[in-house]
């Protein structure tokens, strides 16, 4: 994010409290120019009370000081510690309402048949159930394996489509790790065989 969240209350308080130029306000508010100063003459956003962008941690002093002091400078936004925070990876088992449970076997399938990449431990994981439940899917020893219609499991609402793709694209890389490991191991033999010789 590269404009304050509230950007005429921003304004109103940078008017008020600082030397800035209109120019300077405008640039960093995303507002026109005449806008602010329209604020300034109290045409515009009358009635409004300035919010403070140093208290909510928008701005620092040290910048407004470095922006008054050089007209033609602009200011900058201040890095969000927000920003570096990364939610908590879940690390409790998928809970799929009773509602949902019945769809399972039919996500199964869908990705047995779309996803073959995908090993029995990925869609565990990627749908909350067990190995089991994915064997006797795809071995059609399910019991309500007649029952069964492949169905997208992100359309049935049992994963989200950037999980899915996740899942994917580490099965691929995992795949093509495989085989770029088992090349290397039938050169290595032919290597061997040709020195032999």
């Amino acid at each position: 994010m590269d404009r304050p969240l509230m950007p005429k209350v921003t304004a109103v308080w940078l008017v008020d409290n600082t030397s800035l130029t209109f120019e300077q306000i405008a640039d960093f508010t995303g507002l026109h120019p005449l806008e602010v100063k329209g604020i300034a003459d109290g045409e515009v956003a009358a009635g409004f009370r300035g919010a403070d962008p140093v208290n909510a941690g928008m701005l620092t002093r040290a910048e407004i000081a470095r922006c008054e002091a050089d007209p033609t400078a602009r200011l900058r936004l201040a890095k969000s510690i927000a920003a570096d925070v990364k939610p908590p990876k879940r690390k409790e088992p998928r809970y799929t309402p009773l509602s949902k449970r019945q769809d399972r076997p039919d996500a199964i399938a869908w990705l047995l048949r779309n996803h073959t990449e995908l090993s029995d431990q990925q869609i565990c994981k990627l749908l909350g159930t067990t190995k089991a439940t994915v064997q006797a899917v795809r071995d059609r020893t399910h019991w309500k394996s007649q029952e069964i219609r492949p169905r997208d499991p992100v359309f049935l609402g049992l994963c989200s489509q950037t999980e899915l793709d996740e899942a994917v694209a580490r099965a691929k890389a995992e795949q093509q790790r495989d085989q770029a490991t088992q090349h290397q191991a039938e050169m290595a033999s032919e290597l061997v065989e040709a020195a032999e010789v």
